[in-house]
């Protein structure tokens, strides 16, 4: 399949989360994370596969009770803190041109409420920028990623508490200068929006502790967005030149039918996704979202200058993650029914992923039209991939072709949307490298060019293996998106 140029300079890579990736959770300084809590439940143990909460400090107890027993994936990672050479010597002959990986929050500042920082957690990243810049690959850096300090969680309730803004702009400021000569592409919170589904994930709360989860979501959101532009406002003053961007988990919502009910609840989905970059991108919040604090009882408690510092520090880029869509039904009974992953309704037109995750390449290149359309600013695809089972056949080889065709696929709609006229900077698959789902803690869901040989429960002997789709992604990149 050949294919319209992709522009010059496009940042092609993969992507990661440290929570998913480095192990090593009680070396080098670090103090525990909201993830490094979250155990390993099979498969068929399961209501859903995003039972990744915390909601008590009842359960939170117990767990730091089990810190050494029970099955917990995060901690162990995949090794990247003793194995990065190796796995970045993979990306390198890949060709990446940009690798997108997280500080961890709690390497750098244990608790999060220190006002000195680990040294050992900053010379760990230097040594990993280091060794992404030998091979002329840009890191490109999340500041929080599912992994804020467990101390936060348990002092503050997370994000509910304002002073949490304080912290997170010292530890921004503190990365800022340290990598201000490595680093030049910023993202400030990983799918802000995942707090709506998974308060604690998303903003370290524990909903046991709150009267009104709504309110204390929606709080704990607006200390977010004051954050995220305090610190798009740092970056700009100590690198100057740095772009630095938001992230949104993209949720594109087509109508079941042609019916005016369907696409009216099609239309509220899809603000209520869009909510979050309107604010990061356009510097305020919409009337819609107001009218719904209205009529939900929920009163967002702004300080004097909030307004203002989200108006006069916006994102500089917009960065997504896209995985499938949703389908909207103005029928609540419709909703009720088991489909896709995220929404009771399934999309007949489409195939599903093992984990339930409907296909839809195009709907990628609807959401880039549609967002860009809406905003007039570069976006980044920054998660894009498939969760499978693969297979290592007795040569060793790993035939994973229903990846490579999930990925031509996207690459393709995406090229699409450029010739269409959207801009895109870049574009980083998802779990470049096999590593921990972060929705179920499962290390048999794989989305990587690269296997690495562990199981569900931590066995196996962390060996790296190419599988069909590294020589694959390897000619996209070196064609520039040219061969499919």
């Amino acid at each position: 399949m050949t294919h319209r140029r992709f522009p010059e300079g496009f940042l092609w890579g993969g992507a990661t989360a440290a929570n998913q990736l480095e192990g090593a959770y009680n070396e080098g300084g670090k103090g525990l994370s909201i993830f490094d809590m979250v155990t390993f439940i099979p498969k068929e143990e399961r209501k859903n596969d995003i039972e990744m909460d915390v909601r008590s400090e009842e359960e939170l107890e117990n767990l730091l009770a089990a810190k050494e027993g029970g099955n917990f994936p995060k901690r162990r990672g995949i090794d990247f803190y003793h194995r990065y050479k190796e796995d970045i010597a993979l990306f390198a002959e890949m060709g990446f041109k940009t690798f997108r990986m997280s500080i961890s929050w709690p390497r750098i500042f244990p608790n999060g409420d220190e006002l000195v920082a680990n040294e050992e957690g900053l010379a760990f990243y230097d040594q990993v920028f280091d060794e992404l810049l030998k091979y002329g690959i840009e890191p490109l850096v999340t500041l929080s990623h599912y992994e804020m300090p467990l101390h936060l969680v348990q002092k503050y309730n997370g994000w509910t508490d304002r002073r949490l803004v304080d912290y997170f702009v010292h530890y921004a400021e503190t990365v800022f200068n340290r990598y201000k000569g490595k680093v030049k592409y910023w993202l400030t919170f990983n799918e802000i929006n995942v707090s709506t589904f998974s308060p604690y994930i998303g903003s370290g709360i524990l909903v046991d502790r709150v009267e009104h989860k709504e309110q204390a979501v929606y709080q704990a959101l607006h200390h977010q967005f004051v954050a995220s532009a305090r610190a798009v406002k740092a970056c700009h003053e100590i690198i100057p030149g740095a772009m630095i961007g938001c992230m949104l988990a993209r949720m594109e919502v087509y109508p079941e039918t042609c019916s005016p009910d369907d696409i009216l609840a099609a239309l509220e989905e899809d603000q209520k996704n869009l909510f979050f970059t309107d604010v990061q991108v356009r510097g305020y919040y919409p009337s819609y979202m107001l009218s719904y604090f209205e009529k939900n009882n929920i009163k967002i408690d702004m300080l004097p200058g909030d307004e203002e510092i989200l108006l006069q520090h916006p994102v500089d880029f917009l960065s997504f993650s896209y995985y499938m869509t949703m389908v909207a039904s103005g029928n609540p009974d419709r909703l009720k029914e088991k489909g896709n992953f995220f929404n009771g309704i399934k999309n007949p037109y489409l195939e599903a992923s093992d984990w339930g995750w409907q296909i839809d390449p195009k709907g990628l290149r609807i959401s880039l039209k549609k967002m860009y359309d809406r905003y007039q600013v570069p976006l980044f695809i920054v998660e894009n991939g498939l969760g499978a089972y693969d297979k290592v056949e007795e040569d060793g080889s790993i035939n994973d072709d229903y990846r490579i065709d999930y990925l031509r696929a996207h690459i393709d709609q995406m090229g699409e949307a450029i010739k269409d006229g959207v801009e895109v900077m870049g574009y980083t698959s998802w779990g470049c490298i096999d590593l921990i789902s972060a929705s179920t803690s499962e290390m048999s869901k794989r989305y990587g060019f690269i296997y690495v040989d562990q199981d569900d429960y931590g066995n196996g002997t962390m060996e790296r293996k190419k599988k069909k789709s590294f020589d694959w992604y390897k000619n996209v990149i070196t064609t520039n998106g040219e061969e499919l």
